[in-house]
């Protein structure tokens, strides 16, 4: 996407810190329950879609849960999002989803989630994502679908929580040993990582140089998660790793626990949530996928100026770095 140059661009940004709300919201909205059949794995993906009544050729955001979540994670991101116009997908991922503690004894579920944070569960995540994409692209051409001509699958933005972070980093350009960027899916348009990770081994540099797509890096500064050994500063080491070819944007919420970025409280949280990082969360994520996703200038200018950081606290830090 151009950047906003002079001379027009003092008169613009003016027009847009006055007119541009990335919390407004645009549509009335419905949801639905569905499941997703890859036969080529004989698996059951299910999934539920945010979306506004009477959606027509939407952008696509697919969402992907953390470890021991569902399709019903995160609910507050698919709400909002859906009301400024798009198509939300979340996906549950068999395997890493709420089975993994659901009915386990609560002394026995640490290593229950343990156990289940491997590369067998990110192999059927990352296999997930292209089903998921297929089937919607599917029903969006099925007369008989309730999604019938809802979805603009040439825009599609990718997005995911702790594990469903690595998910969204894994099919958005990162790359996991020496064959290179082999689950990227080259049909996602941005990304957006919330509590990313750096790979536990190999050079991060090496893991995120082959990005190409706009990224947007999520994280709090007690964002930590023991069950994966990735502290809050682990996940600050993503972001200097991008490559300078791709727009990248990181915020770190002063405060934020892992659990910031789902609609309550996790077991092991220490201190009360902020009122004030929900609202930022959505800001500025809605007006990533604008620019990204719809063309928005409008949007783009909020983002990469001034709008941005006054829907911030002063002890949050913001960084926006655009491509060369």
């Amino acid at each position: 996407m151009p950047r906003l140059d002079a001379p027009m661009a003092p008169i613009f940004l003016a027009l847009v810190l006055t007119t541009y709300d990335p919390l407004a919201e645009l549509h009335q909205t419905r949801t639905q329950l569905l499941t997703v059949h890859d036969s080529a794995r004989d698996r059951d993906i299910p999934i539920k879609v945010y979306l506004p009544y009477k959606a027509r050729n939407l952008p696509v955001i697919l969402y992907s849960h953390g470890l021991g979540g569902n399709r019903e994670t995160s609910r507050f991101m698919g709400d909002h999002w859906s009301k400024r116009g798009y198509v939300c997908v979340f996906i549950q991922h068999p395997g890493s989803d709420d089975s993994v503690w659901t009915g386990v004894k609560l002394a026995d579920r640490r290593n229950s989630l343990k156990r289940a944070a491997n590369g067998e569960n990110l192999m059927l995540r990352v296999k997930d994502v292209p089903a998921v994409i297929e089937q919607i692209e599917r029903w969006s051409k099925d007369t008989k679908s309730s999604l019938y001509q809802a979805c603009d699958i040439a825009k599609i933005g990718m997005c995911g929580h702790s594990f469903g972070a690595v998910t969204t980093q894994a099919v958005s350009g990162q790359i996991f040993g020496p064959k290179g960027p082999m689950f990227t899916d080259g049909r996602i348009d941005a990304a957006i990582a919330f509590s990313p990770s750096v790979p536990r081994a190999g050079n991060p540099d090496r893991a995120f140089g082959s990005v190409k797509v706009p990224w947007m890096l999520m994280t709090g500064t007690e964002d930590k998660a023991d069950i994966v050994d990735q502290t809050a500063e682990s996940r600050l080491g993503v972001f200097p790793a991008l490559p300078k070819t791709i727009d990248r944007y990181q915020l770190n919420l002063f405060g934020a626990q892992h659990s910031v970025f789902t609609d309550r409280a996790l077991p092991g949280d220490t201190q009360q949530r902020d009122p004030k990082h929900h609202p930022a969360i959505l800001a500025l994520s809605t007006a990533f996928w604008d620019c990204y996703l719809k063309g928005d200038h409008a949007a783009q200018a909020w983002l990469q100026g001034k709008g941005a950081r006054d829907a911030l606290d002063a002890k949050d830090d913001w960084k926006v770095e655009l491509k060369d």
